[in-house]
C-alpha cells in the first residue's frame, strides 16, 4: 500500500529541519541551487529533492537563468502558519511576563532586597 504524502501544504513541508534551513537561506534573497548545496552542506539530490517539495506547496518559486535554477522565497504560503501560530501569542507573552516578574524576585533576594528584613 502506498504511503500517503506528507508534504501536501505548507505546515508539513516545513516540518521538516532542512527545508526550514532552505526557506531561511532564501529569506534573505535569491539563491542558486549550487549555493544552497555548498551553504547545507548536503548533497545536490537531497537538496534538490527539498527544494521539489517546497515548490509543490509554493514557498519558493524558481527560475532558469542560463544554466543555473534560480530559487526564492514565496513567503504566502506561510501565512496560515502565521495565523494560527499568532493565536498562541498572547500565552507565550504572559508567560514571559510571570517569569519576569520571578527573576526580578530572585534578583532582589540575591542583592538582599527581599522582604524578610
Amino acid at each position: 500500500m502506498a504511503r500517503a504524502a506528507t508534504t501536501t501544504d505548507a505546515f508539513n513541508a516545513v516540518a521538516e529541519p532542512r527545508r526550514r534551513q532552505i526557506l531561511d537561506l532564501l529569506s534573505g534573497g535569491e539563491l542558486p541551487v549550487n549555493d544552497l548545496v555548498a551553504l547545507l552542506g548536503l548533497a545536490q539530490p537531497l537538496v534538490s529533492k527539498h527544494l521539489r517539495v517546497l515548490r509543490e506547496v509554493g514557498l519558493v518559486d524558481v527560475r532558469d537563468e542560463g544554466r543555473q535554477r534560480m530559487y526564492r522565497l514565496n513567503p504566502a504560503p506561510l501565512k496560515p502558519i502565521h495565523d494560527w501560530v499568532k493565536k498562541y501569542e498572547r500565552s507565550w507573552s504572559e508567560r514571559f511576563e510571570r517569569m519576569d516578574v520571578v527573576l526580578a524576585e530572585l534578583k532582589d533576594m540575591e542583592n538582599g532586597d527581599g522582604d524578610d528584613e
